[in-house]
């Protein structure tokens, strides 16, 4: 079956990293779209990035105008894991951070605003303190 396990949130101080990790289950990233996305309370949810998975490991990725400069998204189809490294973290980014895909797609769909995201994980919350 079908499971995104997300992973490696927590609380920092402003300027603070953390790593966050979502372990994929029962599907292949390649020729899938994975997806990070955040809510914070009383807000919406929105996109921080996207990757797609090519055969070979050719990767396209997309990041939010707010992550391009501090987060860094990363996958390994061994593990069949992707990775959300975030650098410079600040209070505007305390949020519930969640892992979605989107199975077997076309590579246009993981161009943002990118939708169809058929399985999420449950989050993990990332708190930043000023």
């Amino acid at each position: 079956q079908v499971e995104l396990v997300e992973s490696g949130g927590g609380s920092v101080q402003a300027g603070g990293s953390l790593s966050l990790s979502c372990a994929a289950s029962g599907f292949t990233l390649i020729r899938t779209c994975m997806a990070w996305f955040r809510q914070a309370p009383g807000k919406e949810r929105e996109a921080v990035a996207t990757m797609y998975t090519y055969d070979f490991d050719r990767l396209d990725t997309y990041y939010a105008h707010f992550a391009e400069d501090r987060f860094t998204f990363s996958q390994s189809t061994a593990e069949n894991t992707v990775y959300l490294k975030m650098t410079g973290l600040q209070p505007e980014d305390t949020a519930m951070y969640y892992c979605a895909a989107q199975i077997g797609g076309d590579p246009e769909t993981c161009v943002p605003p990118s939708g169809g995201f058929d399985y999420w994980g449950q989050g993990t919350q990332v708190t930043a303190s000023s």
